[in-house]
Order: C-alpha cells, then sequence, then structure tokens
C-alpha cells in the first residue's frame, strides 16, 4: 500500500475497525474511505455494489460483522448467520467486480471444531464438529474463508484471510448480554465496586482457558498482512499464550480494585474448554504482539472509565 492509496475500512466504528483506522492514520494512509451503518447498510447488495462503483478503493480491510458473546450467539442465531454472510458476500463480490487489489478478511477463531487438539493450527479447520453456542458465527466466517479462496481460485483476486484470537481494548462492547467476556468482566466488577457488592457471580464453572489479544495489536498485524502476505490460506493471529477464565477474573478484579468475592454459576455454559492459537506462521513472517495481558487490560479499563461516567450506562 502507498501512502495516498485509496483504502476503504469496513465497520471503521466497531472496536476492530477503528484499531484498523488508529493504526493506518499512525502510518499516514490518510485516504480513508469511511460509511457508517446508515451512510452504507452492508446487508444491501445494491449500495454495496454502487458505493464500490463511485468510490473504487484499491484497498479494503472486512472489519464488519454482527458479533456477540455466548449469549447473544445463542440467541440471534439467525441474525448472526444471516448478517454476516450477506455481508461478506456483498462486499466479497463488489472488490472483485471493481478490481480492488487486495483485501483482508477477518475472521474469529470459533471456526475451529470446539474439541480441536491445542494449540490450534490453521489446518485443523473443518476437521470435526463446532461449539454449538456460537455455530452460526462460525459458519459465516468458514464461508468467508472458503470465498475469499474462491474467488482467488477462479479470478486470481488478492483476497487473504486473518484468524485473531479473542480481543480486547478501546471501544468494545460492554454490553452484559451481547458482549464478550473480557469486557463484561470490566463491567461487572466495576459496577459491583461502584455499588459496594459483597459478591459477583459469573457465567459456567472458570475453567475453561481462552487466549486475548489487544485490538491495538491486531490492527498492527493486520498492516503487517497487507505489506507481506498474499498467498491463499488464512494466519491465525494471537499472543500463543492463554489464561483461565478463573485467573482471568482475578486479574480483572485486582485492575479494577474491587473487594468483593467472586462465585460461578455452574449451571451456565462454558463453550469450548480451550482454544489457544497456533501462531508460529505469523511468528515465522516476522509478527509477535506487543501488547502483555495485564498492561492492556488496565489501559482498557481507563478506557472504559473514560467512556461510561456512570454505573448504568
Amino acid at each position: 500500500m502507498n501512502k495516498d492509496d485509496k483504502i476503504f475500512v469496513a465497520g471503521h466504528r466497531g472496536m476492530v475497525g477503528s484499531a484498523i483506522v488508529r493504526a493506518l492514520k499512525g502510518e499516514h494512509y490518510n485516504n480513508l474511505v469511511l460509511r457508517t451503518r446508515r451512510e452504507l447498510d452492508l446487508r444491501n447488495q445494491q449500495e454495496v455494489e454502487q458505493f464500490f462503483a463511485t468510490e473504487k478503493p484499491m484497498f479494503v480491510f472486512m472489519a464488519a460483522a454482527k458479533v456477540g458473546g455466548i449469549q447473544a450467539n445463542n440467541i440471534y442465531r439467525a441474525d448472526f448467520l444471516y448478517d454476516n454472510i450477506v455481508i461478506q458476500n456483498n462486499i466479497l463480490h463488489s472488490a472483485h467486480l471493481h478490481g480492488v487489489k487486495k483485501l483482508l478478511f477477518l475472521g474469529s477463531s470459533c471456526i475451529y471444531p470446539k474439541l480441536a487438539p491445542q494449540p490450534i493450527k490453521e489446518e485443523y479447520l473443518l476437521t470435526g464438529l463446532l461449539e454449538p453456542t456460537n455455530e452460526p458465527y462460525a459458519i459465516a466466517k468458514i464461508a468467508g474463508i472458503k470465498m475469499c479462496e474462491a474467488f482467488r481460485d477462479q479470478y486470481n483476486c488478492n483476497f487473504i484471510s486473518a484468524m485473531p484470537t479473542n480481543l480486547y481494548g478501546p471501544n468494545d462492547n460492554y454490553d452484559l448480554q451481547k458482549g464478550h467476556v473480557l469486557p463484561a468482566l470490566i463491567r461487572k466488577f466495576h459496577e459491583a465496586k461502584i455499588q459496594a457488592k459483597p459478591l459477583v457471580e459469573l457465567w459456567g464453572s472458570g475453567t475453561p482457558l481462552r487466549e486475548f489479544l489487544h485490538v491495538d495489536d491486531l490492527a498492527a498485524a493486520c498492516l503487517f498482512l497487507m505489506h507481506n502476505y498474499d498467498q491463499k490460506g488464512f494466519l491465525n493471529i494471537g499472543t500463543g499464550t492463554d489464561i483461565s477464565i478463573k485467573e482471568l477474573a482475578l486479574l480483572v478484579k485486582e485492575i479494577v480494585e474491587y473487594a468483593g468475592d467472586i462465585t460461578f454459576d455452574t449451571t451456565k455454559p462454558d463453550g469450548t474448554p480451550r482454544k489457544l492459537l497456533d501462531v508460529s506462521k505469523m511468528t515465522a513472517l516476522g509478527w509477535k504482539y506487543k501488547i502483555e495481558l495485564r498492561e492492556g487490560i488496565a489501559s482498557t479499563y481507563a478506557n472504559f472509565l473514560n467512556e461510561h461516567k456512570t454505573p448504568a450506562n
């Protein structure tokens, strides 16, 4: 990418998209094409096709998606499947029709089988059953990977894919019904601290192991791939280390300075027992994360305090 190339960041208001925009601007890429959901409905094929015909971006970062935690994935199964597939299909097809030079599709580590060997290598895709609670989202993302590969095979499009691990950072979703585990923990412990609650109850057993990557590290990886990777196979992006949900809860509790106790509701689902990505391919290319978990959570909590002025907000 050259500094004056026109770049479309789909989903620029989300956590991932906004981080990519920050990273691009930080490296002085200023010819960015950005559209809000009101300005461009990515689910509308005609609108997306007209956008590409008019703007003709040279590079595309696909960070737009309908996302959520276990509960949202389980409740809104049709929405997660339909919206994500439609968004992907519209962007990929229009990017092909209008000669986009390179496109990066972002998926999710939930694409892998529930009981995949650990750490999870890219080649484990489609080797077993998915985790039922987020199956619709996973199927949509698998379809996106395969669409990128198919456009490359049939039309020689330079469409690449990357699968990030669990993300956190500025502009996250702190909704307790729809958010992911780490932002939900930050909000729960913060509100319990403000309201002087003696106890915080968390879903599941606390035993599942999860890997977490700061979204600014993901954005750096995305720019790295745009400059250095042009192959068919998708790549895992993560830290290569994991932590139990219980250990994570204790770390957030300490950072938030909540003095009460923690209990786990074991009647609630745990999700996948462990999900640690093998990031050896990214490492071999020369990329590695920089932000350690404690540092990242502390800065994310500071950002949360700035964005949420009242406990119920």
